[in-house]
């Protein structure tokens, strides 16, 4: 049984189990809210992978670099797309859910959980928060009190600083850099083993919404989806569209339909990590790009560049403010746009990884972590398009820097499109 079980794709269950939630929710009513404590189990084992995650794939990731110098022509390039195609989609996010207010039909405060959060977030807008003290928070005075309290912003500043530390310590860096390789590897496949609780966590937790928040929690859960992909689609249509145009200067459809198979094995599998292999050879043969800039940008790029999580970020952290009533100042707004694109580079290009990093966001504004709760039933659904978007920005990344640096074949390229 147990064969035939895992022998079902992890999305299948999940919707299954998404289904299945809401129907037992509807019959069972407020008494759903037994079966509540599942749930609560799932978000638990989430909340536990949060600093173990960040902390190695982070410093993975910057270490992978391999050399400075390497931060060259293609590198600073490559870096510098990803970090403003990161802003610009968190942003994004952000006016997606001020203007669509999708958290605005749920009555957070009758579900009485997380209440501590809401009197930290009161606190925190009573006493205001001053750019310096914002700054000052991001130095990590004490290493491990940051990992133990899960402040995870001065956590991530302090894994950058470890990776280039890495880096500059060369060859007597390299036994470091793999303890920290395989402690990614490792944590991986740890997400991976907590990730196939899904459906059981799913199933308590939609069975809970449907049970005590009726439909208004559903259609607001339904929404949110629908916001989830209209944020992709700007990403992917305009965005990285206006790169490919303007920047590359190469033609937009010959673009898309050279990465069709990447985009299709994202989609379908929702990890970056999975899907490069194919986003490589779609690279080098469909898109004509070198293999020296296909390789660095593209693998990079799994690790870090995740726009479509980085937008998802903002959208589903105004939701969370919208259905708790928290209200959040423009300082709020600058610091989610910082750690919505600085929790996407520390997100694994994994299933799941999305749900993860809303922990570091949500605690960081005082937007209580039952907002996981709400969406993590539906995460699965967005975890999709938001995994096609990562893997199609690692592509036009890497096709603007090949097509800036002179390491691409237009022609090559070009002739794929009269195919």
């Amino acid at each position: 049984m147990l064969k035939a079980w895992f022998a079902i794709p992890l999305w299948q269950r999940v919707i299954a189990a998404l289904i299945l939630g809401i129907i037992v929710g509807y019959a069972w009513g407020p008494g759903a809210e037994s079966i509540k404590i599942i749930g609560d189990i799932f978000i638990a084992f989430i909340k536990m992978l949060v600093v173990p995650l960040i902390f190695f794939s982070l410093v993975a990731g910057v270490a992978s670099i391999g050399d400075l110098r390497k931060l060259g022509s293609v590198g600073w390039r490559a870096l510098l797309l990803f970090i403003v195609t990161g802003q610009i989609a968190v942003w994004l996010g952000l006016a997606i859910g001020t203007f669509a207010q999708p958290g605005a039909g749920i009555d957070g405060a009758s579900m009485q959980i997380d209440q501590a959060a809401l009197e930290r977030a009161q606190s925190r807008q009573e006493e205001g928060v001053t750019i310096q003290q914002m700054i000052l928070e991001m130095v990590p005075s004490s290493p491990v009190q940051v990992m133990a309290d899960v402040n995870v912003l001065p956590l991530i500043i302090f894994s950058l600083l470890i990776g280039v530390g890495i880096l500059m310590a060369k060859e007597e860096g390299e036994p470091v850099l793999k303890i920290f390789e395989s402690g990614s590897v490792i944590m991986q496949k740890v997400t991976m083993l907590v990730m196939e609780l899904t459906p059981f966590g799913v199933f308590a937790l939609m069975a809970w919404v449907a049970g005590t928040l009726g439909t208004d929690a559903l259609q607001a859960l339904g929404q949110l989806v629908v916001l989830n992909y209209v944020g992709c689609f700007l990403i992917i249509g305009v965005i990285y569209a206006s790169m490919i145009k303007f920047i590359a200067r190469l033609p937009v459809i010959a673009f898309f339909r050279g990465i069709v198979d990447p985009m299709a094995v994202s989609y379908s599998t929702a990890s970056s990590n999975a899907t490069l292999p194919v986003t490589l050879r779609a690279a080098e043969r469909n898109l004509g790009i070198s293999n020296s800039v296909a390789s660095f940008v593209i693998s990079l790029g799994a690790t870090i560049n995740m726009n479509g999580t980085a937008m998802y970020l903002g959208l589903a952290t105004l939701f969370g403010a919208q259905a708790f009533g928290v209200d959040l100042s423009w300082g709020d707004y600058f610091l989610i746009s910082i750690l919505g694109t600085l929790g996407a580079i520390g997100a694994a290009g994994i299933p799941g990884a999305g749900l993860i990093m809303m922990v570091l966001v949500f605690g960081a504004v005082g937007v209580p972590l039952a907002t996981i709760a709400l969406v993590a039933g539906i995460d699965r659904i967005m975890d999709m398009m938001r995994t096609t978007t990562n893997v199609s920005g690692d592509a036009a990344v890497a096709t603007t820097v090949a097509s800036l640096t002179d390491e691409i074949d237009r022609a090559e390229m070009i002739s794929a499109d009269d195919v």
